[in-house]
Formats: structure tokens, C-alpha cells, sequence
């Protein structure tokens, strides 16, 4: 079974993607922030992380650095869930280390698809 962790504030959203991801049949802990996902991340083993980028505190693309310079989960996907659009946004989201953006709203399909992508559904 997949262990995924999402970092959003965000309620609604964080309702939606549980709904996507325990529906698919994979294990889920959700952190309100940066520094709570950080703080999970080590004390839990996750196969891949579903990152926010508008976050309080500590923002997901500092938060994506923090994780690439960590050797224990430097490896890790880290998929950013963004409602950023502009092309200077996405470049700089994708210099940080994200294996992949997805836009808000979060699309079912192509968020399972990309979660098989990067893990190939352990």
C-alpha cells in the first residue's frame, strides 16, 4: 500500500484529494504545513508527497528544497498542487525539485495517473 502525505491548508481540498486517494486504496496523512509535513516526513516513511505551493509559514516550493537536500528523502516524489498558471510561476515551481505540478482544481484522473507515474502503484 502507498503511503502518501498531502500538505494543504486548504479544507476543502484536503477533503477532496482524502477522497481521491483513500478511494483508490492508498494510506494518507494530511499536514496543515510546511513545517508539519517536514516534521512527518521524518518520522514516517512516504512514497510520494502531495505538496501545496500557497501555504502559512513556510511555502511548498522552500518546503521542496528542504526535502531535496535531505539524503533520507531526497528521492521522494513530490508532486506540487498549484492554482498558479502563469508560465514565470510553473518555471520557478519547476526549478525547486517538484516531479510534477498538478492544478488546482485537482483532477481525479490525471491525479491517479501521475501518482502511478512516479510509484508505479506499489
Amino acid at each position: 500500500m502507498l503511503n502518501i502525505l498531502l500538505v494543504e491548508d486548504n479544507k476543502e481540498n484536503q477533503l477532496l484529494i482524502s477522497w481521491i486517494i483513500e478511494d483508490a486504496g492508498y494510506s494518507l496523512d494530511i499536514a496543515d504545513d510546511a513545517e508539519t509535513g517536514l516534521a512527518y516526513m521524518a518520522n514516517k516513511h512516504y512514497d510520494l508527497v502531495l505538496m501545496d505551493i500557497s501555504l502559512p509559514g513556510m511555502n511548498g516550493k522552500d518546503a521542496v528544497k528542504i526535502i531535496r537536500k535531505t539524503p533520507a528523502y531526497n528521492a521522494i516524489p513530490v508532486i506540487a498542487i498549484t492554482a498558479h498558471t502563469l508560465q514565470n510561476e510553473l518555471d520557478e515551481i519547476n526549478q525547486c525539485g517538484f516531479s510534477a505540478v498538478q492544478h488546482k482544481p485537482v483532477d481525479e484522473e490525471l491525479l491517479l495517473s501521475t501518482i502511478q507515474e512516479f510509484t508505479q502503484a506499489k
